[in-house]
């Protein structure tokens, strides 16, 4: 496998001329344009060489690397800087701060290569020991969306939790992303959920895991929930992808099951997330206009993820009527057979929300625990042939 060089820097011209320089030696190349979303990809992405700019607006590349150094995933990570400051002052505060080599600009592209090579060499394939926290297994991640809103996204994100927490008896958190449009919060006890809009708020090098972990609802059936806030104007954090990256990657490392709730349609802060996601959800409702919208989606998500293999529609019926569609049209009409069927509940479903729990845990006996039990059991299949 290609080792993955991750280059950090605001200068477009710079990325592109030595990303296409580098992938012409056989590597592959992940770019960022600033420090904050460099700490994040270097995180999520788990790169075997960093290749860091200094003069960046925000957070430079001294501040940037401190910040992988204090990270345990990066702390071993080898860094080369790569900058036009050539005085030895600027070299001293660059090793100072964490760098293992330093470039200025411009430089020839043999004595750039020579310097990223001896720098992989060193490191034994980017890594010089793996920590503790490295060898941690990340969750795995289930991402669920519809189409449009009202359709129950976060009733079966919330649902097939409580339904993994219960087949498994291990840790769940359900993470309902969706800053400004919230529900889950008053729903199951939380009148006025704050939390999201906090973490989303901060700066990136304070959402630490443990602040992460200390901040998170814990819900008297044992879920563990991250509620979006009712307050319309946080919906502008919608517009925060890196912080909202950084999020879900350090919650992947909370939690054995992470099951995000990522609202209706395919958002800009929706895609970015797709990537964490090993598996994703679409809803659809039995009538042909929900069918026809659900299917575009699935095809939207296979191009955007390359596979339509781990995409699955999941049927939710809320309306009792004898003129939904069948499974069979459904599944003609959608290209692929329905994982699941969840049928109409609203009494249940009432209940549950009065009761401030799930409505599986409102009544186990009932068809719709059963059906998330046969949701959670399918989760659980595939997470087995992935390991296979």
């Amino acid at each position: 496998m290609a080792e993955k060089i991750l280059i950090i820097d605001d200068d477009v011209d710079t990325l592109k001329l030595v990303g296409l320089m580098l992938q012409k030696q056989g590597y592959q190349i992940i770019a960022s344009a600033n420090g904050e979303q460099g700490l994040t990809q270097a995180e999520a992405e788990n790169p075997d060489l960093i290749l860091l700019d200094v003069m960046m607006p925000e957070m430079d590349g001294y501040e940037v690397a401190k910040h992988l150094r204090a990270n345990s995933l990066t702390a071993n990570t080898p860094i080369l800087m790569f900058t036009a400051k050539t005085q030895l002052d600027d070299k001293i505060t660059g090793f100072e701060a964490g760098a293992d080599d330093y470039l200025t600009k411009p430089t020839h592209p043999t004595e750039l290569i020579a310097h990223v090579k001896a720098l992989l060499a060193r490191s034994s394939k980017g890594k010089v020991s793996i920590s503790p926290l490295a060898e941690e297994k990340r969750s795995m991640t289930i991402g669920v969306l519809a189409p449009r809103g009202g359709q129950g996204v976060t009733t079966v994100a919330v649902n097939l939790g409580d339904a993994l927490r219960i087949a498994t008896k291990s840790d769940v958190i359900v993470a309902e992303l969706r800053p400004g449009m919230g529900t889950l919060g008053p729903d199951m006890g939380e009148a006025n959920p704050s939390v999201l809009t906090e973490l989303l708020s901060a700066n990136l090098s304070d959402m630490t895991r443990q602040k992460i972990q200390e901040k998170l609802y814990t819900h008297k059936t044992g879920l563990r929930l991250l509620f979006g806030s009712v307050q319309a104007k946080d919906g502008l954090l919608m517009n925060a992808p890196v912080m909202m990256e950084a999020l879900v990657n350090r919650m992947s490392y909370l939690t054995p099951y992470l099951v995000l709730d990522l609202g209706a349609g395919l958002t800009p802060l929706t895609q970015k997330l797709l990537p964490a996601c090993n598996i994703l959800l679409v809803l659809v409702e039995p009538v042909t206009n929900s069918v026809v919208h659900s299917r575009a989606l699935i095809t939207d998500l296979a191009d955007l993820t390359g596979s339509k293999q781990n995409i699955h529609a999941i049927v939710v019926n809320r309306i009792r009527s004898d003129t939904q569609l069948n499974m069979t049209q459904m599944e003609e009409l959608l290209g692929q057979a329905p994982l699941i069927a969840i049928t109409p509940a609203p009494e249940l479903l009432y209940s549950a929300t009065r009761m401030k729990t799930t409505a599986i845990t409102t009544r186990p006996d009932s068809l719709t625990a059963q059906q998330f039990t046969k949701l959670a059991t399918a989760m659980l299949d595939f997470e087995k042939q992935k390991k296979k």
